[in-house]
């Protein structure tokens, strides 16, 4: 584990493998990085690749108040740790953070997202302002419960679900992070993907699975092209973005099926 300082002193943990053109992974809610670490193992034969612990979570530290410029900020401390400039990869809600970044204009070669989590259409944008205010209200009184609760509902888990959740072992784990839950919705910020998406000028690659969220365990709620409806608006405001399907997967991707998609990206 290595550590890099943010411009607000914050200190970021995070994990460098392979060798090659530098790449951060960028982990979506409720995960201290260590989702990624499968892609990473796959992309590590081809590139440096640069596993953290977003703030707020893991090894990492958590200066006050949180802003999306600072989690911004810390992107750019990562970016500079691996020599200047990377690649970046951003996983659902950390797919909304790589393309805040790449729109201020960090040093970006080339950026993927995997099914960002944007509302589409006046009904999901209610549900994700409803959403919000839960959280907050549920933060704000100390009831860590009832954040990840609000979370797992606007993902399409039923309430049974939610009960099974609770008595699960990883609850537990699962609440140390719930704070973090309001960060990423600031990341996502009224839901929408918003029209500074416009100002990026790198290489973009937006990937869905092939299989929707109807289909997946936790996420029967979701219309089955909620993801899909997503990367559609954001290929309409990122220009000369690309977009693919990753076949077989869910929001849970197939690390070897996503690895061999980035690794054509990133080094074309």
């Amino acid at each position: 584990m290595e550590h890099v300082t943010s411009k607000d002193g914050t200190t970021l943990a995070y994990e460098r493998s392979g060798h090659g053109p530098a790449v951060v992974l960028v982990s979506g809610g409720l995960d201290d990085g260590a989702e990624n670490a499968p892609l990473a193992g796959e992309l590590a034969g081809s590139f440096t690749v640069y596993t953290y612990a977003r703030r707020g979570r893991g090894d990492s530290g958590d200066t006050l108040p949180y802003s999306v410029a600072r989690e911004i900020e810390d992107l750019d401390a990562l970016i500079g740790a691996a020599g200047g400039s990377a690649c970046l990869y951003g996983v659902s809600s950390g797919g909304a953070l790589v393309l805040e970044a790449a729109a201020a204009g960090l040093a970006v070669d080339r950026l993927a997202v995997y099914e960002v989590p944007y509302s589409v259409g006046e009904e999901a944008v209610r549900g994700w302002r409803d959403y919000v205010q839960r959280l907050d209200a549920a933060l704000a009184r100390g009831d860590r419960g009832e954040a990840l609760a609000c979370f797992m509902r606007l993902a399409g888990s039923s309430e049974d679900d939610i009960a099974a959740a609770r008595s699960a072992p990883v609850w537990g784990d699962l609440q140390a992070l719930a704070h973090t839950l309001a960060y990423d919705a600031a990341c996502l910020a009224d839901g929408r993907p918003p029209a500074r998406l416009s100002r990026i000028n790198r290489p973009t690659l937006v990937i869905t699975g092939g299989v929707g969220p109807d289909s997946q365990a936790g996420m029967e709620g979701l219309a089955s092209d909620f993801f899909v409806r997503a990367a559609e608006a954001v290929v309409a405001r990122v220009p000369h973005a690309e977009r693919l399907t990753a076949d077989g997967s869910g929001h849970m991707a197939d690390p070897k099926v996503l690895a061999r998609m980035l690794e054509r990206f990133f080094i074309a």
